[in-house]
């Protein structure tokens, strides 16, 4: 069953289309990738869908919602993971999480316990208390991760979820990810530059080029279309996106670098 749904979804700047017509659907409990270029429209893609920025065209649902009309029932189903850091390093992680419960509207008599099943789920009980500045990279991605579970969303949208992460970390990261879809029924949305990591926990990918879906398959199913022997998730990235990801501009990389150092 389908919980995220956009038809002819566009966004454009002036006169360049980031988002050209994207129709896709993503099933309920999947692990659903957006993959593509720098410039391909992932971004903006799931900022429209996160009601981050309003669609000059087209119309999309999430869990039978319209993404315009009912944008504030839209929030209420969904979380979102960005890219660059959103944690305040200055506060504790539990203090952090008291923040967010309150924004989403928590019942004050139910935000202890939500956050205590928070920190445990996503194995920082024992840093509640400690600054997030001290925390490592992939302590403070978990935490993030926390942040937008609280109210239990149906979606949960990650923006590059581990960029700057070393192997260990991307690994701990995606663990607690499986666990929170097994848990909960969560569908998850994410973009990614690893394709090594899309192959891996990804139910279905959607190559995006220049605002327009390339071609959309499971890893396996796009590998094979290939035809050749030993086929990588790069080499369909390759060949459909007309591109490697080597490619990316200066602003990309600049960006890329500083959420590195901040994950440390």
């Amino acid at each position: 069953m389908a919980i995220v749904e956009t038809f002819a979804l566009s966004r454009w700047f002036g006169g360049v289309r980031a988002v050209d017509g994207l129709s896709i659907t993503v099933d309920a409990c999947e692990v659903f990738g957006l993959l593509g270029p720098n410039g391909a429209g992932k971004s903006t893609t799931v900022k429209m869908l996160t009601t981050l920025l309003r669609p000059s065209a087209g119309r999309a649902t999430i869990d039978g919602y319209d993404l315009v009309r009912q944008a504030s029932s839209v929030r209420r189903v969904i979380g979102y993971v960005p890219q660059l850091v959103s944690a305040d390093g200055s506060l504790t992680g539990a203090e952090n999480l008291r923040i967010f419960a309150k924004l989403y509207d928590i019942p004050h008599t139910e935000q202890r316990a939500r956050i205590d099943e928070a920190l445990e789920f996503m194995g920082l009980t024992n840093a509640a208390h400690a600054v997030v500045g001290t925390y490592s990279g992939g302590m403070i991605r978990r935490l993030e991760i926390a942040q937008s579970m609280l109210h239990r969303p149906r979606v949960l949208f990650l923006d590059e979820p581990t960029v700057g992460l070393d192997p260990s970390a991307r690994k701990a990261v995606w663990e607690h990810l499986r666990s929170l879809r097994e848990e909960f029924d969560t569908t998850i949305v994410m973009t990614t530059h690893q394709m090594e990591e899309a192959d891996g926990v990804c139910s279905r990918v959607a190559i995006l080029h220049q605002g327009q879906v390339a071609v959309i398959g499971t890893p396996a199913e796009l590998k094979a279309s290939l035809g050749a022997e030993g086929a990588t998730l790069d080499d369909v990235f390759i060949k459909y996106a007309g591109t490697s990801l080597e490619s990316g501009g200066y602003r990309e990389a600049r960006r890329t670098r500083r959420t590195a150092r901040r994950l440390g």
